[in-house]
């Protein structure tokens, strides 16, 4: 009998719906719709276990909306060059993961790249479906 949480589900299907909120969240400030990204970000919020991996992860994700709200590029990994440069991403998504797995981060910074390694795994896939569909 497999374990379940307090909202009933099992710990696998607790794991596929935050990466669907999270995947959502990305889709959504990338295509700029702002309010229900914010909505998104609350319901990430109230989902997460209270550590300080989770915390730079969260920080991140509020940090990536934001950066796109405000439109200064100076200080985003999603500036409008970078997005048309499917290389530049990988390469900063790499560098990323990197820093993940490197025990000289601290488990928030460790979380807070995670974050924008996954924004630009969902931007990189986005780019692929597009062109597919084009």
């Amino acid at each position: 009998m497999s374990k379940k949480n307090k909202s009933g589900e099992s710990p696998a299907d607790s794991l596929a719906n935050m990466r669907a909120l999270i995947t959502r969240f990305f889709q959504l400030t990338l295509e700029r719709q702002f309010a229900e990204a914010e909505r998104m970000l609350e319901r990430l919020r109230a989902r997460m276990r209270k550590n300080e991996w989770n915390r730079g992860y969260i920080q991140a994700l509020n940090g990536i909306i934001l950066t796109q709200r405000s439109g200064d590029e100076r200080y985003a990994f999603l500036a409008n060059p970078i997005l048309d440069d499917e290389e530049a991403l990988e390469k900063n998504r790499r560098d990323f993961l990197n820093y993940v797995k490197s025990d000289i981060h601290a488990e928030y910074d460790r979380g807070f790249f995670s974050a924008w390694a996954d924004c630009l795994r969902t931007t990189l896939k986005a780019r692929e479906k597009a062109k597919q569909a084009g």
